[in-house]
């Protein structure tokens, strides 16, 4: 497994409690860096802090609502209360509607464009709005967001995911404009079809359902959450010092093209 040294440096990981976000709180916490595990079901960054400890790791959890500002700023200063400073942040809380919602948009719910929009793209604008003058203090760091393949590849009846992730990229493109003066690199990850409980219940349970998934991907494989975490792992390290801007696709060659004849 790959190896980066982030001893003396603080991350700030939201949506830690989920699969994905869990997973590089550990990856990154098991290199070396202090854990804030923020989510807004603080049992569940409990859990994470509990597990980076019990490994060894240096862990805090934090109640953490990305939508509303003055929690985010209020958060990021007790974080550096309690480290000494921020020098990581991962954008990575986010969700989206089920099977049932999934809608045209001339059918799709105003009120479930909103949320999606409010966690996933205001989220993004909000957290880093209260993080970064931590980071700047710092002398600069890394900015990580997480997007989806979807933001590059619409899926029908998903346009506020879409859209959401979609703003993600440019975004963070954006912002890593913005912050380079402030030795602030910013880069996006867009994962695939990841493996966890959620997603084996909606796509891998069922046979015929898995098999036209997976014949989407040309490693015909769902990635794992971990999968996710080394790529984090090698942004938020000195080994991508050279990389702002990007947006790095882990998705099993989904977005290359067509992985079927016709």
């Amino acid at each position: 497994m790959m190896r980066s040294d982030l001893s003396g440096k603080t991350v700030l990981v939201t949506g830690a409690g989920g699969a994905i976000g869990s997973s590089m709180a550990a990856v990154l916490g098991a290199n070396g860096a202090a854990v804030a595990a923020c989510d807004i079901v603080l049992a569940n960054a409990e859990k994470t802090a509990a597990a980076i400890r019990e490994a060894g790791g240096k862990a805090k959890a934090y109640y953490f609502d990305v939508t509303d500002p003055e929690c985010a700023a209020r958060v990021a200063d007790e974080i550096e209360n309690d480290f000494g400073g921020i020098d990581i942040l991962i954008n990575n809380a986010g969700v989206n509607v089920g099977p049932n919602d999934r809608k045209p948009l001339h059918e799709f719910s105003p009120e479930k464009w909103e949320w999606i929009l409010s966690i996933d793209l205001d989220g993004v604008f909000k957290v880093t709005k209260a993080v970064v003058p931590h980071i700047i203090k710092r002398g600069g760091g890394s900015v990580i967001n997480i997007s989806s393949v979807v933001g590059q590849v619409p899926f029908r009846n998903q346009c506020a995911f879409t859209a959401a992730k979609a703003g993600v990229i440019n975004l963070s493109k954006a912002m890593a404009l913005e912050f380079a003066p402030e030795n602030i690199r910013v880069n996006v990850i867009c994962p695939g079809s990841i493996m966890f409980e959620g997603t084996k219940a909606l796509f891998y349970a069922d046979k015929a359902k898995a098999e036209a998934m997976l014949s989407h991907i040309p490693q015909h494989r769902p990635g794992s959450p971990e999968d996710i975490a080394y790529a984090a792992l090698y942004l938020a390290s000195d080994e991508s010092s050279y990389m702002t801007g990007s947006v790095m696709t882990v998705d099993g060659g989904w977005t290359c093209g067509y992985a079927r004849d016709f």
